[in-house]
């Protein structure tokens, strides 16, 4: 792997960009899916897998391109942002957001393009080019997570838990202790309830803690949409509800079991080495399975796409994909 000398001077993101193009993508159910095109309408094309899921794509999502090289596409996920309707999880599965992807490649005139993901982002980007490999010129990851029970007892009933245990506390605080053996089961029941009241309290605490555990930096470095209700009431809501049916893969372990179907495609991956979201172990297991991968294990960052190293790894990938 060729990856630059420690004195190297990292890379920033590129200059705030405007979209040229909006609209709402019509998906024949109940969802219109938001999307925006910006940079060169006539570059390399490339869509923009947002996390959670439940979260949105933001402004930021947009820098990590060249704007010269790159035609950006960056959309909402069924349920979220500007997507209608707002947390709704009605037909929203890995499989229907799939289906939004090609709708709107479709739409859009594109063949292949670069498929660009961080979190559950590389979730959705995996499985999408699983289904559609033909459709896929390179992959730019980061922060793998694999979906799977381990990763979700380990951030979710035990594990980071004993990393953050000031965050931890005020994550289970909403829940009573004999609730507590299964957090997930415990929240979902609330985030889908009635109560308005106890949904918007579950939904804040929900996201919180994963608000408090993306950076290196700790709890201090918090985005401040994790604690707004209107974020994370559909953040909280369509997490839980993916995460309590096992991203409605068919089996566990889909991800890595169908990998050999992508290996020949071109892939980057950016890794904080002290990720506690999504931990480095299945980054590794991933470049086990797919050697040809560009691993990057950044050695100061933790989860969030916003931290020094994790953006000089994305904009040093996506100049490589673009160099393919």
């Amino acid at each position: 792997m060729a990856f630059p000398a420690p004195d190297t001077p990292r890379r920033d993101l590129f200059p705030e960009i405007e979209p040229y193009a909006t609209g709402y993508l019509q998906t024949g159910s109940v969802h219109e899916v938001w999307y925006e095109e910006c940079g060169n309408p006539q570059g390399l094309p490339v869509v923009v897998l947002h996390g959670g899921p439940g979260g949105a794509v933001n402004p930021g999502m947009r820098r990590f391109f060249d704007p010269a090289k790159y035609r950006i596409v960056l959309f909402d996920q069924r349920g979220c942002g500007n997507s209608r309707p707002n947390a709704s999880l009605e037909d929203n599965t890995t499989w229907t957001l799939i289906e939004d992807i090609e709708r709107l490649r479709e739409l859009l005139g594109i063949d292949k393009w670069v498929v660009f993901g961080g979190s559950w982002g590389s979730t959705l980007s995996l499985a999408y080019a699983i289904t559609h490999p033909e459709r896929v010129s390179a992959l730019v990851l980061r922060g793998i997570f694999l979906l799977t029970r381990p990763e979700l007892r380990w951030f979710y009933q035990d594990g980071a838990s004993h990393i953050f245990p000031d965050a931890w506390e005020r994550f289970v605080a909403p829940i009573p202790e004999d609730e507590r053996h299964d957090l997930m089961g415990a929240y979902y029941k609330r985030l889908t309830g009635e109560d308005r009241a106890e949904r918007e309290r579950c939904a804040v605490a929900w996201s919180s803690w994963e608000g408090e555990t993306v950076s290196v930096q700790g709890p201090s470095a918090r985005p401040e949409k994790f604690a707004e209700p209107e974020f994370a009431v559909a953040f909280a809501r369509i997490e839980c509800w993916y995460f309590v049916n096992g991203g409605f893969f068919p089996e566990e372990g889909w991800l890595l079991r169908n990998v050999h179907r992508i290996r020949h495609i071109p892939c980057w991956i950016a890794q904080g080495r002290f990720d506690v979201v999504t931990p480095m172990t299945s980054a590794w297991a991933l470049h086990r399975a797919w050697p040809e991968a560009k691993l990057d294990v950044v050695g100061d960052a933790g989860h969030a796409s916003s931290e020094p190293g994790i953006i000089d790894s994305l904009v040093r990938g996506t100049d490589w994909a673009a160099s393919l």
